[in-house]
């Protein structure tokens, strides 16, 4: 173990970030993901329980001179929002966002970050107590990584929890874009903060107009596709537990809102911020939890109701898709001689709105490229009436055998009609 006084007197490497050779860093060859499915990588890589990050995966690693190490690379990436809708986005390793880093606390930590953008670009480790030469800001602490170029960041796991990482250098483009993800540190002690299934995403929203692909980066506040690790609902993955277990979920926010996350069926316990674990003593019950711009929250229960559970953004524009600012509210108007009119000169015209906006969740019309509707997705008793940040949590008494979006709760007692 290195000692805090050779860590302070070591070479430059530890104490600020720096450029390095190729070939210093060419047999850590940097891993991608194309697919939108979940992955993780198995219980033995770490010896704990490893994070399933929604849509999303864990950065593999090696073990090397007595440091953890990771080969983070920032690029364009082509990312499926849903189908039927994609993005040029920028991210690391294939993705937007990039991959969950997960470590041990207490361990050294070694972070390669090529650069493949068209500019420059740095890693701000948010949350995280790394020395000031390691805090990745462009013009402060380092100077921006060049195109090409390839820097080593080094520092120790020194408090676990959850944080994130993302560029501190031309913000707006580089966030808007999509460049971010989720770190987590487990404790040393394996039995500590124990779950039986542990989740994790970032929040963030583009404003990508209809029948286009790259987002506005200059919005400040109009955006129109709110997603969880850049995957809006009906592409968002489905969590799953069996009924008894310990669920954590763990929620970065890095988007230009807040948002109150809201689960059905069960009240939590907010158990984390990115600044640590929160007191037993200091814990209430709650059923949604607002996080801000900036923010991680870490929310733990125990899925006792077995079915299947809506978990969703409360704001409620933000649970929906390709929402728009222009849209006039047609509701109790009578349109008939103008609809019949519009059909005659605009062929495929479909009138809507004017008894409520939930047909646009079974609605089927031409629509631009690369555009989502309102609402979509199909649950057992039709179509379903939401979309952006939103997904479901499934709590079984068994294992499910096959896709989880096919598998449906079946209660023997339901609303109906009388």
């Amino acid at each position: 173990m290195i000692s805090r006084r050779q860590f302070l007197q070591g070479s430059a490497t530890l104490i600020g970030a720096h450029a390095i050779s190729p070939a210093a860093q060419a047999d850590l060859p940097p891993p991608s993901m194309a697919p939108a499915g979940m992955q993780r990588p198995p219980l033995a890589m770490l010896g704990v329980r490893p994070v399933t990050t929604l849509n999303g995966w864990s950065l593999p690693f090696r073990l090397r001179d007595g440091a953890r190490e990771f080969h983070l690379v920032a690029q364009p990436v082509a990312q499926e929002i849903a189908p039927g809708m994609k993005a040029k986005l920028w991210g690391y390793n294939g993705r937007s966002p990039g991959p969950t880093l997960e470590m041990i606390e207490g361990e050294r930590v070694r972070i390669f970050v090529t650069n493949q953008l068209p500019e420059p670009t740095t890693v701000h480790w948010h949350g995280m107590p790394v020395p000031n030469g390691m805090d990745g800001v462009a013009g402060v602490t380092q100077a921006a990584i060049a195109p090409g170029d390839t820097w080593q960041y080094e520092f120790m796991a020194r408090r676990s929890g959850s944080f994130m990482y993302h560029p501190h250098a031309d913000d707006m483009m580089q966030m808007a874009m999509g460049m971010m993800g989720c770190i987590v540190v487990h404790p040393k002690d394996a039995r500590t903060m124990r779950v039986d299934r542990d989740y994790a995403f970032v929040i963030n929203a583009y404003d990508i107009q209809p029948g286009t692909l790259v987002p506005r980066v200059g919005t400040m506040t109009d955006f129109n596709t709110w997603t969880w690790n850049s995957r809006v609902f009906p592409g968002i993955e489905t969590l799953f537990a069996l009924r008894g277990e310990r669920v954590r979920i763990r929620i970065g926010n890095l988007s230009m809102d807040s948002h109150p996350i809201h689960l059905h069926g069960h009240s939590f316990e907010v158990t984390g911020t990115d600044g640590g674990w929160v007191p037993k003593s200091a814990r209430w019950p709650e059923v949604t939890v607002d996080v801000a711009p900036g923010q991680m929250r870490v929310i733990e229960f125990i899925a006792e109701e077995a079915g299947d559970w809506a978990l969703h953004c409360h704001k409620s524009h933000h649970a929906m898709n390709a929402m728009g600012h222009g849209v006039p509210t047609m509701l109790g108007t009578d349109a008939g001689e103008a609809h019949a009119t519009l059909r005659s000169m605009v062929p495929g015209y479909m009138p809507m709105g004017t008894n409520g906006m939930h047909e646009m969740a079974s609605m089927r019309m031409p629509m631009p490229d690369n555009t989502l509707p309102m609402m979509s997705g199909q649950g057992p008793y039709g179509p379903i009436g939401m979309g952006g940040m939103f997904t479901l949590l499934k709590v079984r008494d068994r294992a499910v055998q096959g896709p989880l979006e096919n598998d449906w709760y079946d209660g023997a007692a339901r609303a109906r009609k009388v």
